[in-house]
């Protein structure tokens, strides 16, 4: 009888399978990167939340009294012809913008009630005058150096109306009271001719512009401030004027995410 060896199978082959993830490293881990982001991520939220500052200039800003409402001189004094019967207004302002969204002169407007003192004459025409020396947050410092030589006369018609700039500081001194005035000059004359009949004396630039009605201010010309920057128009989509709150829920997830993952790590070494 012959007798034969049994054959050998192999071994079954047991599928490896990945380590189970239960050690407290990856949530150590987890937890270290949490907690290095979550400094920026705050910092974020702050600066975003933080009213931005804009640079402004302190200066003169002139309207014209139209239909109602003060309407932004595009025109300079000098070049400026006003009509019989309307009224020029002047503002001294501290604007971010420098153009039509600066604050507008307060007072009376009415040309009745302005000239209601200077009767009409022969040869000339009467302008109504508003003059606002602007708030204490408008005011320059009273030792501020001027920006450029000031000018006894005024400009000529084609002088420039824009000046560099200087950097003050500004004071809680308090500005002039609001005044109104009317001026009969001839029918040609400029706006800077009727500031001159009301409101002397005026100083203005070596480019032409006015620096000074009234005296006011005593030195300094388009001297620049810091204001706070125009807060976003709420009822623009997607605007907000305040805080981000996407921001700020952000950063309050971060921080219960890593508190969270703060107590597991200590739950297990207890």
């Amino acid at each position: 009888m012959i007798l034969r060896r049994p054959r050998r199978t192999a071994p079954a082959l047991r599928p490896a399978t990945a380590p189970a993830l239960t050690g407290p490293g990856p949530r150590r881990t987890t937890t270290a990167l949490l907690l290095a982001v979550l400094p920026s991520l705050l910092l974020t939220t702050l600066l975003a939340a933080a009213p931005a500052q804009a640079t402004a200039y302190r200066y003169w800003s002139f309207w014209q009294w139209s239909g109602g409402s003060w309407t932004y001189q595009q025109q300079g004094a000098a070049v400026h012809l006003p009509a019989d019967g309307s009224v020029d207004g002047w503002r001294f302002t501290l604007s971010p913008d420098g153009g039509q969204d600066t604050a507008r002169p307060t007072g009376p407007t009415d040309f009745a009630t302005l000239c209601a003192d200077t009767p009409p004459q022969p040869g000339k025409k009467r302008v109504g005058l508003v003059l606002d020396f602007g708030t204490p947050a408008d005011a320059p410092s009273a030792t501020a150096p001027s920006a450029t030589a000031p000018s006894a006369t005024a400009p000529s018609a084609t002088a420039p109306s824009t000046t560099a700039p200087s950097t003050t500081a500004p004071s809680a001194a308090l500005p002039p009271k609001a005044r109104t005035g009317c001026a009969a000059v001839p029918t040609d004359a400029s706006s800077a001719e009727v500031l001159a009949a009301v409101a002397p004396p005026l100083r203005y630039s070596s480019a032409g512009m006015i620096c000074a009605i009234a005296g006011y201010p005593s030195s300094g010309c388009g001297d620049t401030g810091s204001v706070a920057a125009p807060a976003a128009n709420p009822s623009a989509p997607g605007d907000s004027s305040g805080p981000n709150l996407g921001l700020l829920a952000g950063g309050a997830l971060v921080v219960l995410l890593g508190a969270g993952a703060w107590w597991q790590v200590r739950r297990r070494r207890d």
